[in-house]
């Protein structure tokens, strides 16, 4: 009998963490999951919390075409045509922010998730036109372009193999409180006292919401469109919390202290008094890119943790510079140096405490990583950018209803790494360092046996053409109509 016919099958689901009676509960899980969110849904005049059901089973267990009318169909009733689901997500006035709120909150109750990263970043989806809340010629850093389109900014939660998005809000353009946009914003539901805010600005707002709700993350990540203002960096500093924010290789930086102030003008020079500050010390700055040849900067290997790719390396450096913000202001913080695996170097900058050893900072920079693997989840397998919002009421709240989704499958990875630990022997009998961790894919496929969606009849699927090509014939007879209104009578 050979070696491999003695060991344990590699392929029993409860050596996974995977028991019959996990998988069988996990419909019965998102019920009681959704019961403890139902008072978000709630108004003053509705109860509207069962279309949150139907809209989060969609989300979780639908792979493609997740709009009203599918996901009616598929959850509800086949001849369905998801009106109240539209109506639900465009119109009514529950509050987004309530979900997100309690995502938080019940974060804040997870000691296991204590220490984590808050991650800031932002997602831009292409329009065909600017008739959607914030739509407009800006850069969308998922396509590398200026184009038209949406920008959403998000925050998301980090700890060990778990990731949610824990707030998000839609970055309007300063065009867009123009007088000329007065009649979009009142159309697309956009909130009377909403004012112009960067998306800086915007980001400082959440992640200083995220701290009144006591979210217990200990540091903070950005890449380099937040990192590199300075401004952002120092109301984080400000706000007693610690940064790991990515910059531009061209980031300006100076190696020694500075003297910053208001030069005295000699009294025999003629002309108006000095009034702004300079730097009166002889220092000049260098770009970051620029210091990673210095003599001073010495590469180390650092293994950083184990993946499922084999151990993640990376030859990383710190060195302590000083930068100036537009007030004069000069600020010490830490340059991180990264080699990357193709030989090109990333930089960041912290204002983490001068003993924070490299390790720390290297294992910082690496959770930046995980704001990505949030949006990816929330679009590859929620559905986050498939719901084309024009108001702004639907984009928040189509995103809180994702986050939503994450959250479950988080909290479900979480319980069930408690409740049904892995065999230990699977490390060693597959001969690797760590076992591949639950990822959402997984679970929605889990969640569509133990909840399949319905399914159409012949006699069904073809009723519902019929009446799909009886609809679009009506609004062409809708057009007809109007443009004889609009040609008038016929000339004699």
């Amino acid at each position: 009998m050979t070696k491999e016919a003695n060991e344990p099958n590699i392929f029993d689901a409860q050596r996974w963490g995977l028991p019959a009676e996990a998988v069988a509960d996990l419909a019965d899980r998102l019920w009681r999951f959704w019961s403890r969110f139902r008072d978000c849904f709630k108004t003053k005049t509705r109860d509207t919390s069962e279309n949150a059901y139907v809209y989060l089973h969609g989300m979780l267990t639908m792979e493609t075409k997740r709009n009203f009318a599918n996901i009616a169909r598929r959850v509800i009733d086949p001849d369905h045509d998801g009106q109240s689901l539209q109506q639900f997500v465009s119109d009514s006035p529950w509050r987004g922010q309530a979900v997100f709120d309690q995502i938080q909150t019940e974060i804040v109750a997870r000691p296991e998730l204590s220490g984590g990263m808050l991650t800031v970043d932002e997602s831009a989806d292409e329009c065909a036109g600017d008739q959607k809340a914030g739509a407009g010629r800006q850069y969308l850093g998922r396509e590398g372009k200026v184009d038209m389109g949406q920008v959403g900014v998000g925050v998301g939660y980090y700890k060990d193999g778990v990731w949610t998005l824990v707030d998000a809000e839609l970055y309007l353009p300063e065009r867009w409180f123009d007088q000329d946009h007065a009649p979009l914003r009142k159309r697309w539901h956009i909130p009377e006292d909403r004012t112009f805010k960067t998306k800086p600005e915007l980001a400082l707002e959440m992640v200083k919401q995220a701290k009144r709700n006591q979210l217990p993350f200990e540091v903070v990540g950005c890449d380099s469109l937040y990192g590199r203002n300075i401004q952002f960096r120092a109301d984080l500093d400000a706000e007693g919390l610690v940064y790991m924010a990515d910059v531009p290789v061209g980031t300006q930086v100076y190696l020694n202290e500075l003297i910053v102030g208001v030069p005295e003008t000699p009294p025999s020079k003629k002309g108006r008094p000095f009034t702004g500050w300079r730097v009166l010390s002889d220092d000049k700055p260098l770009e970051v890119r620029s210091i990673v040849t210095g003599p001073d900067i010495v590469l180390q290997p650092l293994e950083i943790r184990h993946t499922e790719r084999g151990v993640l390396t990376y030859e990383c450096a710190a060195r302590r510079v000083w930068t100036i913000t537009e007030s004069g202001q000069v600020r010490e913080e830490s340059l991180f140096i990264r080699r990357e695996h193709d030989g090109s170097f990333s930089y960041s900058l912290s204002n983490a405490a001068v003993d924070v050893p490299l390790t720390q900072l290297a294992l910082w920079r690496c959770w930046r990583y995980f704001a990505e693997r949030i949006f990816q989840d929330a679009k590859s397998e929620g559905g986050w950018d498939e719901l084309q919002a024009r108001k702004y009421r639907s984009w928040i709240h189509h995103t809180a209803l994702t986050a939503l989704a994450l959250w479950f499958v988080a909290e479900t990875k979480l319980d069930w790494a408690r409740a049904y630990p892995r065999d230990p022997e699977l490390v060693r009998q597959l001969e690797v360092e760590v076992l591949p961790a639950l990822s959402m894919a997984n679970v929605c496929e889990l969640l569509r046996a133990v909840l399949p969606l319905k399914q159409l009849s012949p006699a069904e699927a073809t009723r519902l053409v019929v009446k799909h090509l009886v609809n679009r014939s009506h609004s062409t007879r809708s057009r007809l109509k109007a443009q004889r209104r609009n040609r008038g009578p016929p000339e004699i």
